[in-house]
């Protein structure tokens, strides 16, 4: 079964509800729990690549520990962003290195911070 998502609501409840509806119960709720569509580690991906090529700083801390509770590991990420950099640009992808570091650690740590955030 899919985790409740409630990031929507505890950021943006009060202040735009319909929109925090749509991000918990269509987005997380509807389309990342279509696992026999696709896992969640391939929308995490295809979601941290999007962010990144958009430039979408704010939410990719968020995705990124996503992706990692998602089973992407330090590997995959440094390959994505090293691809993404050729497409996207040079300082985009030094962004995310940055943030990825502080989601996996560098290499010889026990992992950066813990993973499942929203």
């Amino acid at each position: 079964m899919a985790k409740e998502h409630t990031a929507g609501r505890e950021r943006l409840g009060a202040f735009a509800p319909q929109f925090a509806a749509f991000n918990d119960d269509v987005l997380f709720g509807e389309v990342w729990s279509r696992e026999s569509a696709m896992s969640a580690h391939d929308r995490s991906l295809i979601t941290i690549a999007a962010l990144i090529s958009t430039g979408n700083t704010e939410q990719l801390g968020d995705h990124l520990r996503i992706g990692k509770g998602n089973g992407i590991t330090r590997e995959e990420i440094v390959e994505e962003i090293t691809q993404l950099a050729f497409y996207t640009g040079w300082p985009k992808a030094w962004s995310a290195f940055n943030r990825a570091k502080e989601v996996w650690g560098e290499p010889g740590e026990s992992g950066g911070e813990a993973s499942g955030a929203e």
